[in-house]
């Protein structure tokens, strides 16, 4: 997908994928991962998500990895936070309050940029990208965090009644991209009301990845 469709979001407000509070599933079924603050948690494409002030008032560091600068930059000002930017690699690197986010491709994110990960939370992340790119992407995830535990939230639907994004992310799928890995085990399964996008029935899920080694 060309990142210019999600610069172009942003800057015209397209941002239905955006929501006014933490998600419910986060706040319900992050405790099961086993985390104890303080921890380091790594956010993909994490636009100014409150996920990310959820998971820093349980003590937790934050790091986010987010295309838009825009949206990076959306995050702190509607906090009243000006954050301290570095440049670090091919990136812009912004941090204030304990969180930092990393404005630049994910794919060109380093593992030495970010240190060590203890979880990753993944809402809205995978299923923003189209099957090729997803094949790319849970590789360089596993990379990124050396294969750290994971709460991954995705939809299944039918994708030849709708195109993406949010695309369809099924159980077969994940279990392909991290079963060599993790064990995969459904934390909560449930009916999208309307469907998505009110085209054809749906759910969301929520995952809890935990490392084979652990």
């Amino acid at each position: 997908m060309d990142p210019q469709f999600w610069h172009t979001r942003w800057q015209t407000n397209q941002i239905g994928f955006h929501e006014g509070a933490p998600n419910a599933l986060l706040t319900g079924h992050f405790a099961a991962l086993g985390l104890t603050p303080p921890g380091r948690v790594f956010v993909p494409l994490c636009g100014k998500s409150h996920d990310m002030d959820w998971l820093r008032a349980q003590g937790f560091e934050v790091l986010g990895a987010e295309l838009s600068p825009l949206a990076a930059a959306q995050f702190f000002a509607e906090r009243g936070l000006t954050p301290e930017t570095t440049a670090s690699g091919a990136h812009q690197r912004l941090s204030a309050a304990g969180v930092t986010i990393f404005v630049g491709d994910l794919f060109d994110l380093t593992a030495p940029q970010l240190g060590p990960i203890d979880a990753l939370y993944d809402r809205g992340a995978i299923v923003a990208l189209p099957p090729t790119l997803r094949a790319r992407y849970a590789p360089q995830l596993l990379a990124l965090t050396s294969a750290a535990p994971q709460l991954v939230i995705a939809f299944a639907y039918d994708q030849s009644k709708l195109s993406g994004p949010p695309f369809s992310v099924t159980e077969d799928e994940l279990r392909a991209h991290y079963s060599a890995t993790h064990t995969l085990t459904l934390a909560h399964s449930y009916e999208v009301p309307g469907g998505m996008k009110g085209a054809c029935p749906a759910t969301e899920s929520a995952w809890l990845l935990t490392p084979r080694c652990a």
